[in-house]
């Protein structure tokens, strides 16, 4: 895996909404929940923590879908209803799905989390996996982790 060529770009499905990266993943994960099983039509979903002053929408209008709640919006195209991206409240990054870009070769989860619901098949190649999400004193840690692990190429 080479880390990412910034800036990256992409779209939801039919073009209507595009996104632009310019600044690297601060960590990349895969989620067994059975709320991103159901959202994302599979086994698990893909996420690039991506900082928030690092990711912008170039061209449409995503709208609010999934699970409504205070602290997490999830974002969607209002027309091929594609899940684009994710903001949790009061975090400093934006958890983008990987498949929206353009150049997807970069990416491997680092971690995957709720493997206390991981459907029996599904394999992520993680290298830290979590029954259910860390503990927010885990965080500052994993990012310094993801940062070696990709920066050795994410080989180990």
């Amino acid at each position: 895996m080479m880390p990412p060529s910034l800036p990256l770009s992409g779209s939801c499905r039919c073009g209507r909404v595009e996104i632009r990266v310019s600044k690297p993943p601060i960590a990349t994960s895969a989620c067994h929940c059975r709320g991103c099983q159901k959202m994302s039509a599979s086994a698990y979903s893909l996420t690039a923590m991506i900082p928030a002053d690092g990711f912008e929408v170039t061209k449409g209008e995503p709208v609010i879908g999934g699970l409504h709640g205070p602290d997490i919006l999830h974002y969607f195209c209002p027309y091929c209803m594609s899940w684009m991206f994710t903001r949790p409240e009061g975090m400093p990054f934006v958890n983008v799905r990987p498949t929206m870009f353009d150049d997807t070769g970069w990416f491997r989860p680092f971690m995957e989390t709720y493997t206390s619901t991981k459907l029996a098949f599904a394999e992520t190649g993680a290298v830290r996996s979590f029954a259910e999400f860390p503990a927010m004193e885990e965080y500052e840690g994993l990012v310094g982790e993801y940062r070696a692990w990709a920066a050795a190429g994410a080989d180990g």
